[in-house]
């Protein structure tokens, strides 16, 4: 199937050249960097909860409402967000580079599950389709603007999806999902923000979306103060204020969200500062997927993402650098990594 030759849509104050439209899009960009869209890093949309959440949800706070109904399956998790940034991130990448872009994307299964650090076992592509289910059956009625259009509406996060392709014995290898039209006007208008390496590595439902709120409200400021009822509202949470508070203490102690630190001050409030320099969407570097297997060959046994995680964090301590080849600087980490040990 060949691509409609490609219109053109106007893009949001600042946010660079028109995008061009194409029938669909094939996520193929390696190394990208990871990206979220701000309404749903701004907003309680994904569940916390590891076991079928079947609740219905309704968020208000300055005028913005959002109402969350789930399926039969349960509602979408933070975990299964990692679908979207996944998708999100490979637009834009796409989009920063000229290329034509599409609501319609074609995936390779694997190749998603590698870059959001999940396993690749056989239950790990069950998961990831019990994902797509969620995703797409989770119903939102919400007047959240994206881009610069508010409206009242309805919508899944995924308009649908389809395995396209499978392995002998079943197992999923290329799929196709469809973006809500709400979802994709955030990527056109570049209503997103950088992730740091390290997002993927938490795996506490609450950790994820705490960091998500440090990086839309705090960014690159020195501080940002939230009080803890307002911090368990904005982070949709469904415990009782008393467990949220414990929570937050624990969170405080173990002190693993990448690039904010956490700390309950007087007030029942909770202050977050920056560890340091925040991973700037401009000048970050961006890895290939030749150079993370030629990681692999200098450092066998290591775990590349992991490595490249610890290496972005260097190159922010360090200045921020530029770097005339951030391939060589990698690679000439992980062998430096290697060879100490």
């Amino acid at each position: 199937m060949q691509p409609r030759r490609p219109q053109t849509a106007p893009p949001a104050d600042g946010a660079g050249p028109p995008a061009a439209l194409a029938d669909f899009f094939v996520c193929d960009i390696a190394g990208v960097v990871f990206k979220d869209d701000m309404a749903t890093m701004e907003h309680p949309v994904f569940s916390l909860s590891t076991r079928p959440d079947r609740r219905v949800l309704r968020y208000d706070h300055g005028g913005v409402s959002v109402e969350i109904t789930p399926s039969v399956k349960g509602l979408a998790t933070i975990h299964d967000k990692d679908v979207l940034i996944y998708c999100i991130s490979q637009l834009v990448a796409a989009l920063n580079a000229g290329r034509p872009v599409a609501r319609r994307i074609e995936l390779v299964a694997h190749d998603l599950l590698v870059a959001t650090r999940r396993e690749t076992g056989g239950d790990s592509y069950r998961r990831l389709r019990e994902a797509f289910e969620r995703l797409s059956g989770t119903r939102i009625v919400t007047n959240i603007p994206t881009g610069d259009t508010v409206t009242t509406t309805g919508f899944g996060l995924l308009e649908e999806w389809m395995i396209v392709r499978r392995t002998a014995s079943g197992r999923m290898v290329s799929v196709s999902v469809t973006l809500s039209d709400w979802l994709f006007r955030a990527v056109l208008a570049r209503s997103v923000l950088t992730l740091a390496p390290g997002y993927f590595a938490l795996r506490k439902p609450l950790e994820r979306r705490v960091y998500e709120l440090a990086r839309k409200h705090c960014g690159r400021q020195a501080r940002w103060q939230v009080s803890m009822r307002v911090l368990c509202a904005k982070s949709g949470s469904a415990s009782p204020l008393r467990v949220f508070r414990k929570m937050i203490r624990d969170m405080e102690a173990a002190d693993l969200l990448p690039d904010y630190r956490l700390a309950v001050v007087a007030g029942d409030m909770v202050l977050v500062t920056p560890r340091g320099a925040v991973i700037d969407d401009g000048d970050a570097p961006v890895l290939s997927a030749d150079t993370l297997a030629a990681a692999r060959a200098l450092a066998p046994g290591w775990d590349v993402h992991a490595l490249e995680a610890d290496w972005r964090r260097y190159w922010q301590a360090t200045g921020r650098p530029r770097l005339r080849s951030p391939a060589r600087a990698f690679l000439a980490y992980c062998a430096k990594r290697a060879s100490s040990e």
